[in-house]
């Protein structure tokens, strides 16, 4: 076991984290607002990543990179996730809205098998894995004999900052007021005077957003994307909320770069085989310390 490369590992995880951060955002205001836990998030993550893809290739010449190129085509895949979450809760969840919490996840499940196939069916993506159309360069710095690039770190600061301006939203606006008003009493919220269609929508849209955001994210670090990429960075990210406390902004970000820096780590000391059983093991066990997470508070049931 290596144990002498458990810092570069710790750092390595950042970046993974970063992704798992932005997606575990968006699945807990979700949650946070109907209860819902909504399984095609991941989706959303993989459609907009397939958007940026379609929208670069057409714009890239060879695979030099224009970083002017991939900050508007990942603005305009923000909006894409956004407004494909939007859709979704429009014409899938919202009518579903009185019904049993578990025929809405019933829903959320076939809303992530009908993106994930109809993304396999789209003769120009198809199910092969593909290349990025832009590759970034690797010039960067070294920290204790490890290389990082400039866009590793990029990666990392962009998503500090759309987490920390989420928070900001939710919690020193009055717009993230009126959601934390309809998360808590919808009806309540109603006689207030607040629109809760409005608000329920436009969580969706900041959680497709930050979906998208992580897509384009991700892609330029892996290099390649995948019809079935969605599902096992839900798994993760859904995974991730739960351990900084489902429902808590802060806390879903900081689950997210914990459960990256802990498979990070376990990667690099018992093989990647590991990764997972290490990251998830820490998981249930922290859950047994505290059930609500790490940020989480425990909330009486309203009867």
């Amino acid at each position: 076991m290596a144990w002498n490369t458990v810092g570069p590992d710790i750092v390595a995880g950042l970046f993974l984290g970063a992704f798992f951060a932005l997606i575990a955002v968006g699945y807990s205001m979700v949650y946070g607002i109907l209860r819902l836990i909504n399984f095609a998030h991941g989706d959303f993550y993989m459609a907009a990543a397939f958007v940026s893809y379609s929208i670069l290739g057409a714009v890239t010449i060879g695979t030099r990179i224009n970083w002017g190129n991939v900050a508007w085509v990942g603005l305009v895949t923000m909006v894409a996730g956004g407004v494909l979450a939007v859709a979704v809760e429009r014409l899938v969840y919202r009518p579903m809205r009185r019904a049993a919490v578990l025929s809405l996840m019933i829903a959320a499940l076939g809303v992530s098998q009908i993106l994930e196939n109809g993304t396999l069916n789209i003769p120009a993506w198809g199910s092969n894995y593909l290349p990025y159309p832009v590759t970034p360069p690797i010039t960067g710095f070294d920290v204790a004999g490890v290389h990082y690039t400039w866009t590793q770190l990029g990666i990392v600061v962009i998503a500090i900052v759309l987490i920390l301006a989420t928070y900001l939203v939710v919690n020193h606006t009055m717009l993230g007021t009126a959601m934390r008003a309809v998360a808590q009493d919808r009806a309540a919220a109603t006689l207030m005077g607040i629109n809760t269609d409005r608000i329920i929508s436009l969580v969706f849209f900041i959680g497709g957003a930050l979906a998208g955001a992580a897509a384009v994210m991700a892609s330029l670090y892996y290099g390649q994307i995948n019809y079935l990429m969605g599902f096992s960075i839900g798994l993760q990210a859904f995974t991730a909320a739960v351990l900084g406390g489902i429902g808590n902004v802060a806390g879903a970000a900081v689950g997210g770069l914990l459960l990256g820096i802990l498979e990070s780590v376990g990667t690099g000391l018992f093989g990647p085989q590991w990764a997972l059983l290490f990251a998830f093991g820490a998981l249930v066990l922290t859950l047994w310390l505290r059930p609500s997470g790490l940020l989480g508070e425990r909330i009486g049931q309203r009867v």
